[in-house]
C-alpha cells in the first residue's frame, strides 16, 4: 500500500487530472539493486518523471467485453535521464485502451540521470524484461492472449524494446516466483525513433518489427532505421518501416497534434498488427 501511495503522489499533475491508474511495482520488495531505495518517491518535472528506484507498470486495460486480447508495454523516452510520460506514455496508453488494446506504461530505472548508479543493460533492461513477465503472468486477469504481448519504445525506450527482442528467455519453470516462470520474449516490437541503432541486430526467429521515424532526425535514426529494416529483411523477419518526410525527433503521440502523416503513426501501427495476425 505504501509503495502504491508513493507512486500515486509522485504522478505529474496532468496525470492525476486524467485519473491515471495506480502504478504496480514490478518487484513487491524492491527491484534487485534498489531494495534500499524502493520507498523513495519519484519526482515530477512537468509531464516528466525522474528519481525512479521502484520500477513499475501503469495498466490501461479495456473492459473484458471491449478487449481484443492484444497488449503492449510502452517504454517512454527521455535519454535515460528522465521519462517523458506525456506524449510518450499515458496519452498513447489511453488511445490503445480505447481501441481494445491493453497498454502498460513502464517506469524504468534511469542510467543517465545525474548521480545514477544504474546501467541500461543491468537495470533498465531488467525492468523491461520483468514487465513482460509480469503482464504475461496476469494475462487471464487482464483478458490478454499471452502470445499477443508486445513492447513499444520511444527514443531511449526504443533501445529497451529492441534489446528485449534481441535477447530473451523462456522463463525458469522451477522458479519460486511465478512471475519468473514466464517468458520475457515479446511477440512483436515497435521502435519509434530509437537511438543507438548501431547496436541492434537481426536474427531469424526474432519478433516482427514496426518502425516509425522522421526524415529530419539525426543520422543514427533517420538512416539507421532504414539499415535496421534491411537487416531484418536479410534475416527473414517481417518488418515494416515508416520514415516521415516532414518529421524529426520526438513527435510521439499527442491527441491534439496538428494533422500530419507522422501524427497518425498509431493508426498505421494497428493496421500492421492486424495484417500480422496480432490484432483480431
Amino acid at each position: 500500500m505504501k509503495s502504491i501511495l508513493l507512486a500515486t503522489l509522485s504522478l505529474p499533475a496532468f496525470a492525476l487530472a486524467a485519473e491515471t491508474p495506480a502504478a504496480l511495482p514490478l518487484w513487491p520488495h524492491g527491484a534487485p539493486g534498489s531494495e534500499s531505495r524502493a520507498a523513495e518517491p519519484e519526482k515530477a518535472e512537468g509531464s516528466n518523471v525522474v528519481n525512479i528506484h521502484n520500477p513499475s507498470i501503469t495498466p490501461f486495460v479495456p473492459a473484458a467485453d471491449k478487449s481484443t486480447g492484444t497488449a503492449v508495454i510502452i517504454c517512454p523516452g527521455g535519454g535515460h535521464s528522465k521519462l517523458c510520460l506525456g506524449h510518450e506514455g499515458y496519452a498513447l496508453a489511453e488511445w490503445f485502451r480505447d481501441r481494445g488494446i491493453a497498454a502498460f506504461v513502464l517506469k524504468y530505472r534511469l542510467a543517465r540521470e545525474k548521480g545514477s548508479t544504474y546501467t541500461i543493460q543491468d537495470h533498465a533492461m531488467a525492468d523491461a524484461r520483468r514487465a513482460i513477465r509480469t503482464v504475461r503472468s496476469r494475462a487471464a486477469e487482464w483478458h490478454i492472449q499471452p502470445d499477443r504481448l508486445g513492447i513499444l519504445g520511444f527514443s531511449a525506450g526504443g533501445e529497451l524494446a529492441a534489446f528485449a527482442a534481441m535477447k530473451n528467455d523462456p522463463g525458469k519453470k522451477d522458479a519460486t516466483d511465478p512471475i519468473e516462470q514466464q517468458s520475457n520474449r515479446p511477440d512483436f516490437q515497435a521502435l519509434i525513433y530509437p537511438g543507438t541503432s548501431g547496436l541492434f541486430n537481426a536474427e531469424k526467429g526474432m519478433p516482427p518489427l514496426f518502425i516509425a521515424a522522421g526524415y529530419s532526425d539525426r543520422p543514427d535514426i533517420a538512416e539507421g532505421m532504414a539499415t535496421l529494416y534491411l537487416k531484418y529483411k536479410a534475416a527473414g523477419v517481417k518488418a515494416e518501416l515508416h520514415i516521415y518526410a516532414n518529421a524529426g525527433h520526438g513527435f510521439g503521440y499527442r491527441p491534439d497534434a496538428k494533422p500530419s502523416a507522422a501524427a497518425k503513426w498509431p493508426e498505421r501501427f494497428t493496421e500492421w498488427l492486424t495484417d500480422s495476425g496480432l490484432l483480431k
